[in-house]
Parts: structure tokens; C-alpha cells; sequence
């Protein structure tokens, strides 16, 4: 009866931890992974997991003639926190390095999920803003540009959480987002135009960025890439679904503001002189970090997330300038950022995700959508034909985002395994410690 109990309560915090992972944008064969190490630790063998969209099964069989124990749990809550994520993340770590037992991991796992966060929610807000202002420099807008994106982001994020508390859709946030973000970007064209020049285009593009931002595209397309088509196709048609509204939104605010006299002037695509480069860099790598932060990950990752992500820019950027086109550029600089992502990740003590995924937000395809939509209304058959392939180029962009990012995360894995070896073999004689660690044979085997 003890034993059956110790393997339900098992179970149970596989399950729990597995909850964690998944609603914080982590592939299926991650999770899939963390919960047989995490079962395998505490002395469960032979597990199959089995993972969906909103449901997550973990059933084990002791014995050829014993009945399968299985337990279910449905994944209801979906909220990037960064925060819960890496805490968990070292929970898994000690427990299979034999720190902490079930008991103690299964209560510092209540802790971790009833437990608040270390900033307040308005912090959060701000750090959205921030992000969208950051975007806003990254394409090159100027002061008036910034702070027109940072207050409209901070309203679509105030009214989004609104409607998450009265449990409307996300389709329906990614619209109001979107219909938000082109009304006010009009609206403040309107009144500044007595003092000066505001860029609307620059200001709706800098929050669609920061309305894709939440969606998991790398989480999806790692599922299908690793076969898990299920949990994939599902996480794909969210992401379709998130970005539909996006568009519907903001197609939708353009009407309305044309309606009403409002008209947003046609678009002016950022420079991509030196200076320009150099702009989008450093606005690059404050979005990052500012989404990071509005994710509540732990602060002493923002600095290098900042600066992986202006690398990307900077990449991205200098490669589109050689004549490579926008989703091969996008694709290679996001290949470096899984790449280095990974080290950086082990370096800072938190899960790769956290780093890869706040860096690649700069390369979010923004400007192709909304200059597909704005094509897409004016009259003429080039101006659709150019419409149509700017929307090809925002999702070629997509794809080639979150596949560069996984592929970079398959080539460092290896490659940091043999740089150890390497260093190991050419540190030379220490001076001072050890060499390398020797394990303890287990008692009862022969010497």
C-alpha cells in the first residue's frame, strides 16, 4: 500500500511539473523528456508519457500481470512566466542529482506555483512598453515614434488582462490588440501634426511585434519537427489563429480610422545605412530584454539576452544587405542565437528557452504584416500582388525563425559536449584542485 502511494504521489508530481513546462512554451519532447528523467530519479521505470495540447497522461506497469496505473491532468492556464519555469527547471535538476527527495520536491513545487511573483504586475505592463518602444527604435522611429508605441503597448496589455479576466478568447485580445494599436497610432498622428512628423506605420508595426511576441512559434514548430504532430498541429493552428487576429485587428482599425477621417499615411520603410543598423541594434537588444522582463525572468539574464538579441538585428540586417532575402537572413541569425542561446542559458542558470526565445523577439516578422495589410487596402492590381507576397515573406519569416532557433539548439548540444572534452585534455596540470570528479563505485560490485 506504501508502495502505491509513493508511485501515485510520484505520478503526481511528474505530471505537475510537466503542467509547468508545457504552459510556459515548452516543446512536447522536452516535456516529454523532464518527466520520465524526473520519474526515473525517484525510482519509477518504464513510463510512458503521453502529451496533447490540454492534457498530459503518465501511466507506468510494474508488472506483466499488474494493472497500468494512470493519472491525467488537463493544462487549463497558459502564461509565458519565465519565472516558475526556471525555478522548476532547478527543482528537476536537484531532484535527479539526489538533493532533494519527493517529499521535499513536491512541496517546494507548491510553493512554486501559489507563490507570487518577485515583481508586481504594473512591472510587467512597463516592461511591455518598454519592448514596444524598443521596437520602435529598432525600425528606426525617432523619440515621438518610441513613446507613442510605449503607451499604446501599455494599453493593449492593460485591456488584454481585462479580458483574460472574463475568460474571453485569445482571438478576441489579438483583435482589440490590433484594432488598440492602429486607432491610437492614427490618433496620435492627428495630434502631433501641428509640431511634428509621427510615423503611425512605425507605431502599428512595433505592436504587432509585440502582439506576436506571445505567440509560441518555436514551441510549435519543434513539435512537429520531433513528431509530435498532435501537440504540433494544435500549437500551429494557435499560432494561425493568434496571428488572424492580429491582422483582422489591425485591417479592421485601418477601416475604422479611414472611416472617421483618420487616415494613416503610407508606409516608410526604416533606413539600412549604418547608422540604421546601429539604431535597430541597440533597440533590438532593449525589446529583448524588455520582453524578457515582462516575462518575469530572472534579471541577471537581461543583460545578455539584450545583447544576443541586437547581435541578431545586427546579423540579420548586415546578411540582408548581401542580397540573401529576408527569411534566409532571419533563418541564419536565429541559427546563431539557438546556438550561442544554449551556452548562455548553462552560463546564467536557466533554461535555454528563456534566452532564445526573448532574443528572437527583434525577428519577429512585423514589419512584412503590416505592410501586406496596407498594401492589401489600396486600390490596384500590383499593390495586392506586393500584398500578398509581403504576408508569403511574414510567414516564410515565422518559420524560419523558430526552425533556425531549433536547429541552432541540435548543433550546440554536441559541440559543448566536445569543447569540454577538448579543454579538458589541453587545460594542463593543475596547480591547485582537482582534475576531474571520480564517482564512488556503488557498494557490492567487484573492484
Amino acid at each position: 500500500m506504501d508502495d502505491l502511494r509513493t508511485l501515485h504521489r510520484t505520478l503526481d508530481l511528474c505530471l505537475k511539473v510537466g503542467e509547468v513546462l508545457l504552459s510556459s512554451g515548452a516543446g512536447a519532447p522536452d516535456v516529454v523528456a523532464t518527466m520520465r528523467a524526473l520519474a526515473r530519479a525517484l525510482g519509477v521505470r518504464h513510463t510512458q508519457v503521453d502529451v496533447t495540447f490540454t492534457a498530459l497522461a503518465m501511466s507506468v506497469q510494474q508488472g506483466p500481470d499488474e494493472p497500468p496505473v494512470v493519472q491525467l491532468r488537463a493544462v487549463t492556464q497558459r502564461e509565458i512566466d519565465y519565472e516558475d519555469l526556471t525555478r522548476v527547471d532547478h527543482l528537476v535538476r536537484d531532484v535527479v542529482a539526489g538533493r532533494t527527495d519527493l517529499e521535499g520536491a513536491r512541496t517546494e513545487l507548491g510553493q512554486i506555483v501559489s507563490s507570487g511573483h518577485a515583481r508586481p504586475r504594473w512591472a510587467a505592463t512597463l516592461g511591455v512598453g518598454v519592448m514596444c518602444g524598443g521596437v520602435g527604435l529598432q525600425l528606426g522611429g525617432g523619440f515621438v515614434v518610441v513613446l507613442v508605441a510605449m503607451l499604446a503597448a501599455i494599453c493593449i496589455d492593460r485591456l488584454q488582462l481585462v479580458m483574460t479576466r472574463r475568460r474571453l478568447p485569445g482571438f478576441y485580445q489579438q483583435v482589440a490588440g490590433g484594432v488598440v494599436a492602429t486607432l491610437l497610432a492614427a490618433l496620435g498622428t492627428r495630434l502631433a501634426e501641428p509640431w511634428v512628423h509621427l510615423n503611425a506605420s512605425l507605431v502599428v508595426t512595433a505592436n504587432i511585434v509585440m502582439l506576436l511576441a506571445g505567440i509560441g512559434f518555436v514551441g510549435a514548430i519543434q513539435d512537429a519537427l520531433s513528431g509530435f504532430f498532435v501537440t504540433g498541429g494544435a500549437r500551429v493552428l494557435e499560432a494561425v489563429l493568434a496571428t488572424a487576429g492580429i491582422i483582422a485587428g489591425v485591417s479592421g482599425g485601418l477601416s475604422v480610422a479611414a472611416t472617421v477621417g483618420l487616415e494613416i499615411p503610407s508606409l516608410a520603410l526604416p533606413r539600412f545605412d549604418l547608422a540604421g543598423v546601429t539604431s535597430a541594434a541597440l533597440g533590438g537588444g532593449v525589446a529583448a530584454a524588455a520582453f524578457a522582463f515582462a516575462c518575469y525572468a530572472p534579471l541577471r539574464t537581461l543583460v545578455p539576452v539584450g545583447v544576443l538579441g541586437g547581435l541578431g538585428i545586427a546579423a540579420t540586417e548586415s546578411i540582408g544587405e548581401a542580397g540573401f532575402g529576408r527569411p534566409w537572413a532571419v533563418g541564419v541569425a536565429a541559427f546563431f542565437i539557438g546556438l550561442f542561446g544554449y551556452t548562455v542559458g548553462r552560463r546564467f542558470r536557466v533554461p535555454p528557452l528563456v534566452v532564445v526565445v526573448s532574443a528572437v523577439v527583434p525577428l519577429l516578422p512585423g514589419l512584412s504584416i503590416y505592410r501586406g495589410l496596407f498594401l492589401l487596402a489600396e486600390d490596384g492590381g500590383q499593390q495586392v500582388a506586393q500584398g500578398l507576397l509581403a504576408m508569403v515573406t511574414a510567414a516564410s519569416v515565422a518559420i524560419a525563425l523558430a526552425s533556425g532557433v531549433i536547429l541552432g539548439e541540435y548543433v550546440a548540444q554536441p559541440v559543448l559536449r566536445e569543447a569540454r572534452r577538448v579543454e579538458a585534455r589541453l587545460a594542463g596540470p593543475r596547480l591547485v584542485g582537482v582534475t576531474r570528479s571520480v564517482r564512488k563505485r556503488r557498494r557490492g560490485r567487484s573492484s
